[in-house]
């Protein structure tokens, strides 16, 4: 599956958020979704290259429903940015370029 770990239910987000010591990416998407197949790829290759640095996670919003109302996402993809537990930033559409930048800011 690569390094970018799926999260299947609400109880699994909630404590990766709770539990990390890093910044945490997580990629709200659906398996429909061009954008997101188009930017996963990336993904994969920066969780690859900021390991132990940066957590990325992804949140298939028609699989774990619950994480994304309670996220309020409502267009994919949708990353969102949590530190210390707490959601520090967002990000929509997969512009890879604005991705990257925030990722550098808030690491």
């Amino acid at each position: 599956m690569g390094k970018v770990k799926a999260l299947q239910t609400k109880g699994e987000f909630d404590s990766t958020i709770a539990e990390a010591k890093i910044l945490v990416v997580v990629d709200f998407f659906a398996t429909w979704c061009g954008p997101c197949k188009a930017i996963a790829p990336q993904l994969e290759k920066w969780a690859d290259e900021m390991e132990g640095k940066v957590l990325f996670v992804k949140v298939d919003v028609d699989v774990n429903e619950e994480t994304a109302e309670a996220a309020e996402v409502s267009a994919m993809p949708t990353f969102h940015f949590y530190k210390n537990g707490q959601k520090i930033d967002e990000v929509v559409g997969a512009n890879q370029t604005i991705l990257k930048e925030k990722i550098t800011s808030l690491q």
